[in-house]
């Protein structure tokens, strides 16, 4: 069974519930998804795949939750992680998903793989997010279980 790290960043509870969602259909399919809500590198680390929900707080910052795992991502070896983003946010703010996209070049930047484009869900939207979310993770789910 392929295992995942579903790394959650979360304010308000809008990105654990995509992320919930998400966990669901990933078991469905053979993929292990633990879900992490206080992230911590050493314990991630132990997964070569990463799924990282997240929301984006106030002017384009990290929810707190992410906060000290991004702040250990800066100098770390991620080689040996491979990853996916799904950014959440408000496109009446200019900081649209800037946590996904903290959080992407934190991952390019130590040297981990990304295994599909990252998505930016736009609450404004009519689609609720989890389905919008639900349609993109058919794109990761073979590329997993391959």
């Amino acid at each position: 069974m392929t295992q995942l790290a579903l790394i959650v960043g979360t304010t308000m509870g809008g990105a654990e519930a995509v992320a919930d969602e998400l966990a669901e259909k990933l078991q469905a399919q053979d993929i292990e998804a633990e879900i992490h809500l206080s992230p911590d590198l050493d314990t991630l680390k132990q997964t070569q795949n990463w799924l990282i929900v997240t929301s984006t707080h106030g002017a384009g910052e990290l929810p707190d939750n992410l906060q000290p795992l991004a702040k250990t991502l800066e100098d770390a070896d991620l080689s040996s992680i491979r990853y996916a983003i799904c950014g959440i946010g408000d496109s009446s703010y200019d900081t649209f998903c800037g946590a996904a996209r903290t959080v992407k070049q934190l991952l390019q930047q130590g040297g981990a793989t990304e295994l599909v484009n990252k998505i930016e869900i736009d609450v404004q939207s009519l689609e609720l997010p989890e389905d919008k979310a639900l349609v993109w993770i058919d794109q990761l789910i073979p590329i997993l279980t391959s």
